[in-house]
């Protein structure tokens, strides 16, 4: 073979870099903390990063920052306020106009303590942006995912049982870390409820605990401490949400304090409960969307 065809060859085969540079990835929440961390890991590698935020100033920073490095990574920026269901629908909307293709979702996007606890829905912040928006975007970006693409969300060690009235907005829980706790039950539960309805027509969905007290923004405000490592949390979420070992682990929940798959809160593994909580947060959607 001579040395120009050589040369040819070389440049035409596909690469271990090509094959990385082609995933697009949507990050909600990612402006800080464990999804921040997250988009920077994945646009050095040369993903095509969709970020997200709610503070246009900060986010358009990120972008800014984002952009710039080395790894040839692009980025893109949506502003939402995954408090408001609009918000959420218009999020879904946004990125189905630019794109017909999203790889991996991550539904990193959270919240513990708010100075408005009530959504303007009516709703606990925490059931609002912690499982029911990450449900509603799932569903609207499913055409866009398929069933090749993956769905990770961020669950946590704290899961307690749902109290199916305060996901709805009919009670008041007064004690901000049990409606955070019953929000990431709520969302775990949905995750292998979804995943085993859709089976193979579907993403891989994946609930990950990626680590506790980790030092974000929301654990320094909740707890008053600096916390552990943010990179343990992001690097979790990456490798989820690329690497081939995780592919067929849909319905599955990934313990980050343990390093390996675990049980869940033993009402996510309960079928009659976790229809019961999609059922829940069906009708919330449903009357948000109904004419008044």
């Amino acid at each position: 073979m001579t040395s120009s065809c050589l040369v040819f060859l070389m440049q035409t085969l596909p690469t271990k870099r090509d094959k990385i540079m082609r995933k697009t990835i949507l990050i909600t929440g990612s402006t800080d903390g464990i999804g921040l961390e997250a988009a920077r890991i994945l646009v050095a590698q040369g993903h095509y990063v969709l970020l997200h935020g709610r503070n246009p100033a900060k986010l358009e920073d990120v972008k800014k920052n984002l952009s710039g490095l080395p790894g040839g990574g692009r980025v893109e920026s949506y502003l939402a306020d995954l408090s408001r269901l609009s918000d959420v629908e218009a999020l879904a909307k946004a990125a189905t106009e630019r794109h017909t293709n999203l790889d991996v979702l991550v539904n990193n996007a959270g919240v513990l303590k708010s100075a408005n606890p009530i959504t303007q829905e009516g709703l606990d912040v925490r059931f609002a942006v912690n499982a029911i928006a990450p449900y509603l975007l799932t569903q609207r970006l499913l055409p866009l995912i398929g069933a090749s693409g993956r769905v990770i969300n961020l669950s946590s060690a704290a899961q307690s049982p749902v109290d199916l009235e305060a996901l709805s907005g009919r009670a008041r829980l007064t004690d901000e870390f049990a409606a955070y706790a019953q929000s990431k039950l709520a969302l775990t539960m949905w995750s292998r409820s979804m995943a085993l309805s859709l089976q193979d027509a579907g993403p891989t969905i994946i609930a990950v605990n990626p680590g506790s007290l980790l030092g974000t923004k929301m654990v320094k405000e909740g707890f008053g401490m600096d916390g552990k490592e943010i990179h343990t949390g992001a690097k979790i979420l990456c490798r989820l949400a690329l690497d081939d070992e995780f592919a067929t682990a849909t319905g599955l929940y990934f313990d980050n304090d343990s390093g390996q798959f675990a049980s869940p809160h033993r009402d996510a593994l309960n079928t009659q409960k976790s229809e019961a909580t999609v059922h829940a947060i069906e009708a919330v959607l449903a009357q948000s969307t109904s004419p008044e």
